[in-house]
């Protein structure tokens, strides 16, 4: 029996979070100076410190050849294993090994010199996986070709626009024949034509190749496509680790387990929100865990957010976008003007909608809070919602639905 490709061992990974508080006044001030002081001729720190576990007990392995799906809620840990994968960060227990050479995408430009052009950045990057000048030279043309970057190959990569940048550097870590190949969800910067590209390629770079793949996607239709088994992770740990199939029928069922009142609380949240004011909760008024986040096509459906705000708000609105489970953006709404919120207030919005004749499936539900130009708060694929067969769209006779929204339609015959 051969190694495994790669093979992790009680992985995980610790951040320590280090928090200074505020004070409105100057005794406060002087308290926390005194402590902070003590704490650190104590300790050898003056601020308080949390333990946050970004990974625990991971275990799995997988084969030479194989490609693997990631997959996971926003939070689940799937970037920082990718991070311990490519050797960007390090455990802070367990075991990994990797044989063979590897080849990350995380972030668009990762491991490009910004000032260097196209062309030295490709060879830069082939030497970092340890390839040989000749070796790098004979991919040179394809790399270039696949890119579609040949006019500014000798400008300075910090010139490149976004596109340019994650088109070249899927094609130098696609091209440049690592044994293994780690990708995450960077391929959503191209447009619709580069990322059907890149689909292909990492599917002729598994199956002619015979290399290994792990890709981190939300687009649960492209993981389908091209994966053979998959890695489930929820809140830091391994829910769920084999068949494609299984694992994506897992992901839904957690995200629409999450019925009933999701508590937005412990949710994470991006680092570019302005804060001053949070979701609290949301839930689907008349409804239990058993049936919520699940309508009818066509049927009304209405969301309860309830919002702490924490200072004064005057120009505030709340948003929401509907996304399919490939990851496209079907709907959108913005609400006008709310009335203001006074500091250390709980509201509760009533979002009705009163008929959404979306096509029967399942969708995610963005939602945030916006003051100005300011995201006060935002919570990405909070929900999951299903939209179900019913009476009305069993009439409709379709059978295929195709694209995403159906239209309410009258048809008349005329005679001329």
């Amino acid at each position: 029996m051969s190694a495994p490709a790669i093979e992790v061992s009680g992985l995980g990974k610790r951040y320590v979070i280090q928090h200074e508080s505020r004070h409105d006044n100057l005794r406060d001030t002087l308290h926390h100076t005194a402590r902070k002081l003590w704490r650190r001729l104590r300790w050898g720190t003056g601020f308080e410190t949390e333990e946050f576990w970004a990974l625990r007990d991971i275990d799995f392995r997988v084969e030479p050849g194989e490609v693997v799906g990631v997959i996971g809620r926003n939070g689940a840990g799937k970037s920082t294993l990718l991070k311990i994968l490519s050797r960007i960060t390090e455990p802070t227990q367990g075991r990994i090994t990797l044989n063979g050479r590897v080849a990350s995408l995380l972030e668009v430009g990762t491991g490009f010199h910004p000032e260097l052009s196209g062309r030295e950045n490709i060879f830069l990057n082939g030497a970092i996986l340890g390839m040989s000048r000749t070796e790098i030279s004979r991919k040179f043309d394809e790399i270039v070709a696949f890119a579609e970057v040949e006019r500014f190959l000798d400008t300075p990569v910090k010139r490149y626009s976004s596109g340019m940048y994650v088109r070249l550097a899927f094609a130098v870590a696609a091209h440049l024949e690592p044994e293994i190949l780690i990708v995450d969800e960077v391929l959503a910067v191209g447009d619709a034509q580069f990322q059907a590209k890149c689909l292909g390629k990492i599917n002729e770079v598994a199956n002619q190749d015979g290399r290994t793949v792990l890709l981190v996607s939300h687009n649960m239709e492209s993981v389908l496509r091209l994966c053979r088994s998959a890695l489930l992770l929820a809140n830091g740990r391994v829910a769920y680790r084999g068949s494609v199939a299984e694992a994506v029928s897992h992901y839904s069922a957690v995200r629409v387990a999450q019925g009933g009142v999701v508590d937005c609380h412990s949710l994470p949240r991006p680092g570019w929100i302005s804060g001053g004011a949070r979701f609290v909760c949301l839930e689907q008024p008349g409804t239990t865990a058993a049936n919520a986040w699940q309508i009818g096509f066509g049927d009304a459906f209405t969301i309860a957010a309830d919002v702490a705000s924490e200072r004064n708000l005057a120009d505030w609105c709340i948003y929401f976008a509907v996304f399919s489970m490939s990851g496209v953006e079907v709907s959108a709404n913005q609400s006008p003007a709310l009335p203001p919120l006074k500091t250390g207030g709980r509201h509760r919005i009533i979002c009705d909608l009163r008929e959404f004749r979306l096509t029967p499936g399942s969708y995610t539900i963005s939602i945030g809070l916006r003051s100005g130009s300011e995201v006060v708060d935002f919570l990405s694929e909070v929900l999951t919602l299903q939209v179900q067969v019913n009476e009305t769209s069993a009439a409709l006779q379709t059978g295929n639905y195709r694209g995403f929204y159906v239209p309410s339609v009258d048809y008349r015959v005329l005679d001329l």
